[in-house]
């Protein structure tokens, strides 16, 4: 059996940049919360001619950190794995004063509303933002020494992009997949059926280390795909097994399944249990019944 673990163990600094390798350093935000960890991860791309990889939080201290880190240097490309605030909002600064290109998937249209009853993590949606390129999956940016390839992994956001570097076989990640936390599918911009599909795309990639956007980078990353894979098979089967049981709602659902979880994280919770019953009512196993105050869940 496949397990799944995480590794907290990353006690370092906002501010600094830490060299990572001879092509990458990083630099940390100081936004640490429930979902962000200890921070949002910035990533600096070459030497000389740079790219930078999600540029993180509207936040002074970061443009400062992240212009400090760069001084003396150019900045041809700023690259978003996806646009939620905690990613992509300081990009447009970022390019005020660099004049580097701004480059992701593209833009995001914030839902105008949502019958699920549960909270709505689409508020932490940036919709202001609108790359000038418009990278698409197997396509690249490039700069003095390096290569930056799409990878398109939708799920967690509708788009959400890798960045492949061709010349150290490391994959900026984003919040996809993440080595200290599972990473949360919140529709109705979250899709679990995309989500699944990207991480199966993982496993055909020969990707030597991969650098999420919060928490420490992860060597051999292959196995902790299977692992992702596994665990949400898992909460898939326990979703089912709590209808079979006679759970009705996804409230219902979360108390018995996330009993042990962070009461701060259970409204993701329920927006995750939701995204894997949409992902069981595309392939026939739940139906739902939109009639009362709520709708009910049931294995069919």
């Amino acid at each position: 059996m496949v397990s799944l673990s995480f590794d907290r163990d990353f006690n370092i600094e906002s501010g600094p940049a830490m060299e990572l390798s001879p092509l990458v350093r990083r630099v940390l935000a100081d936004n640490p919360g429930p979902f962000t960890f200890k921070g949002t991860a910035s990533f600096i791309v070459g030497r000389g001619e740079v790219a930078i990889i999600d540029p993180g939080p509207d936040s002074d201290q970061h443009l400062a950190a992240l212009l400090a880190a760069i001084r003396g240097e150019t900045v041809s490309h700023i690259l978003v794995t996806h646009s939620h605030l905690d990613h992509s909002p300081l990009a447009r600064r970022l390019q005020a004063a660099t004049g580097a290109a701004l480059v992701g998937y593209g833009a995001v249209t914030r839902p105008e509303s949502s019958d699920s009853g549960l909270p709505r993590l689409d508020a932490s949606i940036d919709a202001d933002f609108d790359p000038d390129i418009r990278l698409r999956h197997g396509e690249a940016v490039t700069g003095k020494g390096w290569t930056l390839e799409g990878v398109f992994t939708p799920g967690h956001m509708s788009n959400h992009m890798s960045y492949a570097l061709a010349e150290e076989k490391t994959l900026f990640c984003g919040d996809h997949v993440m080595a200290w936390a599972t990473s949360v599918i919140a529709p109705p911009d979250g899709n679990m059926g995309q989500y699944f599909a990207s991480l199966r795309l993982l496993l055909d990639r020969d990707d030597a280390l991969y650098h999420p956007a919060h928490g420490p980078s992860r060597a051999e990353p292959k196995s902790l795909v299977r692992a992702y894979l596994v665990h949400r098979k898992m909460r898939e089967d326990a979703i089912l097994a709590r209808l079979k049981a006679g759970d009705r709602s996804i409230a219902e659902i979360v108390k018995a399944n996330y009993a042990d979880i962070d009461p701060r994280l259970h409204a993701a919770a329920g927006l995750s249990t939701l995204a894997h019953i949409e992902h069981l009512i595309e392939r026939g196993l739940v139906r739902q019944d939109p009639q009362g105050p709520l709708t009910q869940y049931f294995a069919t």
